[in-house]
């Protein structure tokens, strides 16, 4: 393991399962964990989830700079709760260790009227693993989020598939992005502390 990588999880989607591969990729590199904004119940965060389902001792997680209380987009949850999101006060947690950054829906998701989730990346020097799922219309996404990382000239670490198995799909992506696959993840009847730590040997990092 090589200190001091930043490692963004991003996905194509909500809802597409990064906490659980962030959780994956923290207990198997023994990472640390940052969510940057943190939107919705904040009594079942994102950074308490992963807590509760790592099992070594060595990851720290630090804490959000943004907790928002509603559980829309960080703009809109920003606004009602009386907030502009400032780019500024982002900064990266001082660590020696891998820190594994979670994002808040997808790349395209506005954290303030100009400022998107893509821009963040960029701005905090972090290499992509895009968590993608096998859906009807998940080439597109796919194949949409790695051109717009390509674009802003954000390097992609490689793509980690979650769930159902689609081949089709899972060739034709690789093959016509050109990017790297991490893995496949099965689907995990009862996520614990347990499935967790067996999950890693899903993923090739």
């Amino acid at each position: 393991m090589t200190n001091k990588r930043h490692l963004f999880v991003t996905g194509i989607g909500t809802g597409i399962g990064k906490t659980l591969v962030s959780a994956i990729l923290i207990e198997k590199l023994k990472a640390d964990y940052w969510k940057p904004v943190q939107s919705g119940d904040l009594d079942n965060s994102d950074s308490l989830s992963i807590k509760n389902l790592i099992s070594n001792t060595e990851s720290v997680i630090h804490p959000e700079t943004y907790r928002l209380t509603q559980p829309f987009s960080p703009h809109k949850s920003a606004a009602i709760d009386g907030i502009m999101i400032d780019p500024g006060k982002f900064a990266l947690p001082e660590t020696n260790n891998t820190l594994i950054i979670e994002g808040a829906g997808g790349l395209m998701v506005p954290l303030n009227n100009q400022f998107l989730m893509i821009d963040l990346i960029k701005q905090l020097n972090a290499e992509v693993i895009l968590i993608s799922q096998n859906y009807l219309g998940s080439i597109n996404h796919t194949l949409l989020s790695v051109y717009a990382l390509k674009q802003y000239g954000i390097p992609v670490k490689g793509i980690i598939f979650n769930g159902v198995k689609d081949s089709y799909s899972t060739d034709f992506i690789l093959e016509y992005s050109g990017v790297e696959s991490l893995g496949h993840l099965p689907e995990i009847s009862i996520v614990d502390k347990k499935s967790i730590a067996e999950a890693g040997n899903f993923i090739n990092l």
